[in-house]
């Protein structure tokens, strides 16, 4: 007789699953335009519009809200304080990382911000960095697990360091990424990668989706 392994909804991996099933289950809104809300927690960002190597999740999202480009976490501003759901809504932390990702968005020249929409969820915050995790792990988001760098701010004058990030390689118009010396990868390789990258996530089950990838970049 096999040993049967009791369920433990306690189990890391059951409460991150239960994180994500939540925020799975809210209703997405435009990233444009959030209303003001305190707490902290995670979200998700979605992409609908026409960039050529973004198609494959882009016609996924246009069917099912299901394929993020982007997930995060926004911790709760300064120390824990305890184990409450206090904790987790003081503070606008989660909405203004949302903003932030707005306004890095709406800097990009190729990129619309109206063909963006996101999903997020308050958490408490000794449950936000497991919630992460897990998303980043299940749905492995391109601009987490290929094009670095949508998530960098700016380190400030007399800190630029590194090359420019493949984010603002492929999406320029970032003033202070424009400093950075030039990624070693053109926008055209990462391009083709991206395109690669999804076609396998996300392959085609009507449409064929073509593999020849051609925008244009505007620069900085």
């Amino acid at each position: 007789m096999g040993d049967v392994v009791p369920f433990n909804p306690l189990d890391k991996i059951n409460l991150a699953a239960s994180i994500e099933q939540a925020l799975s289950l809210s209703e997405p809104k435009l990233l444009k335009s959030l209303e003001k809300f305190n707490g902290a927690g995670v979200y998700s960002l979605y992409y609908m519009g026409d960039f050529p190597a973004y198609e494959p999740l882009a016609r996924t999202n246009r069917g099912a809200m299901s394929a993020p480009i982007y997930v995060g976490k926004a911790d709760a501003k300064g120390k824990r304080k305890g184990g409450f759901l206090e904790d987790a809504m003081s503070g606008t932390t989660l909405w203004k990382r949302l903003c932030d990702h707005a306004a890095s968005i709406e800097s990009a020249g190729n990129l619309d911000i109206d063909d963006f929409m996101c999903r997020f969820l308050v958490v408490d915050d000794l449950w936000i960095s497991l919630g992460e995790s897990l998303l980043i792990s299940k749905h492995a988001p391109v601009w987490n697990a290929l094009v670095d760098g949508f998530g960098n701010h700016n380190p400030g004058k007399g800190r630029l360091s590194g090359v420019r990030p493949r984010w603002d390689t492929l999406h320029p118009g970032r003033a202070w990424a424009a400093q950075l010396p030039d990624n070693p990868m053109t926008a055209e390789q990462i391009s083709a990668e991206v395109l690669q990258y999804l076609i396998e996530r996300y392959p085609v089950t009507h449409e064929p989706v073509m593999n020849t990838v051609s925008f244009a970049v505007t620069t900085v």
